[in-house]
């Protein structure tokens, strides 16, 4: 008799799952759609392609980058993608005629680039994580989840708004600049696509970082004011970078570049901290659910390490793809029981965060007649 896997839970049951897949598929095509038209503006063959492939030159490291972050305590795919989405195509298309509105009611040109644009800008890309708040919280539950979620929104917005510079540049949209075509966008690329890729992210991290911080808050005020905050403090940063384009020239740009770039330094190590911090966590509250007997100690090193698990898949390939796939599933449930445990015994869970760890143990018994471990590793090991 052949033993077949239990059907899979999904994490996060919500309504509407399917439509948000289809509307997130939907908005990526109108996009990229809207970006081919963009591009287009450039008005030749030529400006249009180097518009397209130099917004997409660093997207590859910085959607590695964030992946790396997320890979301790990974969020949906299908979260991640309708981030970067929102951030191309929503949010562009609401901060677009915030703009020109902007600009028709009298606001002048360097108040609206210094001031009006990362207004309009900060809040199309946060409304995305004040939404995520409201009708997921489990998504964000920290500081670390509203930094990645608020840099896939960047990093799309980002990518779409430098198909437009680019296009615009190959034109020359300078009368004071006496360069166009190749070089000028070429010279665009270099200071928005190599000197600064991250601009974008830094901005919107402040508010990500409120928003992981208001996610683990009781007080609703007190989220408000957090929210507050960060929007505020996402507009100063933009401010800051766009303002000592437009008045402080070189010096000025040079002060804000150190500035930010320092910032920017700051932020990475914070990343960096909150990420070993989850993979210490992940280890200690594995080792006290093995300590009261809900998991085998032997399985908690195969558990922690990335490339022990790796090894720990690779062994149960040998035995099927049942075994593998047993695994697998095995791991991302005890990876986020650990999370949620953790959360209850440090009194910081959720509603219903008892019940969810129970539920995720009960799946995880119930795919332990397919698991194949490899043998135990000597104790003390990790």
């Amino acid at each position: 008799m052949t033993m077949t896997l239990p059907p899979k839970v999904e994490r996060y049951r919500q309504r509407g799952r399917t439509l948000l897949i289809v509307l997130v598929w939907l908005t990526a095509a109108v996009g990229l759609a809207g970006a081919v038209f963009i591009a287009s503006t450039s008005g030749s063959f030529t400006g249009a392609s180097m518009a397209l492939v130099y917004a997409l030159i660093p997207l590859p490291l910085l959607l590695l980058t964030y992946w790396w972050l997320d890979r301790v305590e990974p969020e949906p795919f299908r979260y991640l993608a309708a981030a970067f989405v929102w951030g191309a195509v929503i949010a562009v298309a609401i901060a677009l005629p915030l703009e020109i509105g902007m600009s028709k009611l009298g606001m002048s040109e360097n108040w609206l680039i210094g001031l009006g644009a990362p207004v309009a800008e900060e809040f199309a890309k946060g409304l995305f994580l004040i939404l995520t708040l409201i009708r997921l919280r489990r998504v964000i539950d920290g500081v670390l989840d509203g930094l990645i979620i608020s840099g896939m929104v960047a990093v799309g917005f980002a990518a779409m708004e430098n198909v437009g510079y680019y296009a615009a540049s190959y034109l020359g949209f300078d009368a004071e600049v006496p360069y166009t075509g190749v070089e000028m966008a070429t010279a665009t690329f270099v200071v928005r696509g190599l000197v600064s890729p991250l601009a974008h992210p830094l901005f919107t991290a402040a508010i990500g970082i409120a928003m992981g911080v208001a996610a683990q808050t009781a007080s609703s005020r007190r989220r408000k004011l957090l929210i507050l905050a960060g929007f505020a403090s996402s507009v100063g940063l933009h401010a800051l970078w766009n303002a000592s384009i437009v008045i402080g020239g070189g010096v000025g740009f040079l002060l804000a570049y150190i500035v930010l770039g320092g910032l920017l330094v700051g932020l990475g190590v914070l990343a960096i901290v909150l990420r070993a911090r989850q993979l210490e966590i992940l280890s200690r509250s594995l080792l006290h659910v093995a300590g009261r007997g809900w998991i085998h100690p032997a399985e908690v090193p195969w558990l922690v390490r990335f490339n022990r698990r790796s090894q720990c898949r690779q062994f149960a390939k040998r035995y099927g793809p049942t075994a593998a796939e047993a695994v697998k599933r095995y791991q991302v449930l005890a990876t986020e029981m650990a999370f949620v445990h953790d959360a209850v015994m440090t009194k910081r869970a959720k509603p219903n965060g008892r019940e969810r760890t129970y539920e995720l143990l009960d799946q995880m018994w119930h795919l332990r007649p397919f698991l194949k471990f490899p043998p135990a590793l000597p104790p003390g090991v990790r």
